[in-house]
């Protein structure tokens, strides 16, 4: 038990004393309560970003929900109903949006981000949710902890438990490709792969042992696999075999972006970003001085990266 909430500490970026304390209460609240306002939140502990047109929003510790409309430069805090670590968000568009989080939360924005209607709450299950990935505006997917993957069809409206495996493997991530495919990382060296909308998975031949925290998706069936220890692989044909990329460093990597001019960060622990012109190797590795980790990153209007984590908001050099 002790290794899985270790693993959990580690995929929710620093959240170890989060779900340890939450995993001991006494007993289940009857209702959640609201996040705070809190003057320095940009500046507190943050694991997910999401962009869509002039919005990004982040999300992290104690429910904090945070909005931009100029970049990245300034973030105002938005109304959320729940004061659980939140893990995951994905913009549909510049006013709908969802986020997800311990207690097996999953809160959803209809207005531009400014407040949240709480969709699912179940801290009794003590099943985590680590992100959220919607394919389009009805077909969506939820993971977590313990092989959790919530699937809805109707927008959200309902959500239904799907099987990835017999094993109850922590899902740390879900992204899709512009090819419809669909991929779940997880942890002990797991990745998973759906061709029919998430309907169903197989387990992918697996270059590495150690947990994944990521899959970037690239032009077709080309893709970024990353994880612990500066574990980098790149696949040509949608995970079917993979090849080891240097990164050059063994910080676990944690998020990757491709941009719109077409070229790739890779961001993780101890202020890790690898970048390149597209995909392929070789990257360029910078550390920053602070050696904050990086958990997360999105591409601002303008083109920069907008960086989350312990530093809380980033704007990366360009």
């Amino acid at each position: 038990m002790q290794g899985r909430a270790l693993t959990l500490a580690v995929v929710g970026g620093w959240a170890a004393l989060c779900l340890v304390a939450g995993s001991a209460s006494a007993g289940t609240p009857a209702s959640p309560r609201p996040s705070v306002p809190a003057r320095l939140a940009a500046q507190s502990l943050l694991l997910d970003v999401s962009s869509s047109g002039e919005l990004l929003a982040a999300v992290g510790k104690r429910g904090h929900i945070l909005l931009s409309r100029d970049g990245g430069r300034s973030w105002l805090q938005a109304d959320v109903p729940v004061q659980a670590l939140l893990t995951g968000i994905h913009l549909l568009d510049d006013q709908s949006g969802w986020a997800v989080g311990h207690d097996g939360v999953l809160l959803h924005t209809a207005d531009g981000g400014r407040t949240w209607e709480l969709r699912r709450w179940a801290p009794e299950e003590e099943k985590p949710l680590l992100d959220v990935w919607f394919q389009d505006q009805e077909r969506g997917f939820a993971v977590g902890a313990y092989g959790l993957l919530l699937m809805t069809t109707d927008g959200g409206a309902t959500w239904s438990e799907q099987p990835v495996a017999d094993d109850e493997w922590h899902l740390n991530h879900v992204a899709g490709s512009s090819t419809g495919r669909i991929y779940v990382a997880a942890e002990a060296g797991h990745i998973f792969r759906s061709d029919d909308g998430g309907e169903t998975w197989r387990p992918l031949p697996s270059p590495y042992e150690g947990s994944f925290f990521g899959t970037l998706p690239l032009e077709g069936d080309e893709l970024l696999l990353f994880g612990l220890r500066g574990h980098l692989f790149r696949s040509p044909d949608a995970g079917e075999s993979w090849e080891e990329v240097e990164s050059g460093t063994e910080a676990s990597l944690t998020s990757g972006l491709l941009l719109r001019d077409g070229s790739v960060r890779v961001a993780g622990l101890e202020g890790i970003v690898l970048e390149g012109p597209d995909g392929a190797p070789p990257f360029t590795l910078r550390r920053h001085e602070d050696r904050k980790g990086i958990s997360a990153l999105a591409e601002a209007p303008d083109g920069s990266v907008i960086a989350v984590g312990e530093l809380g908001v980033r704007i990366l050099e360009r």
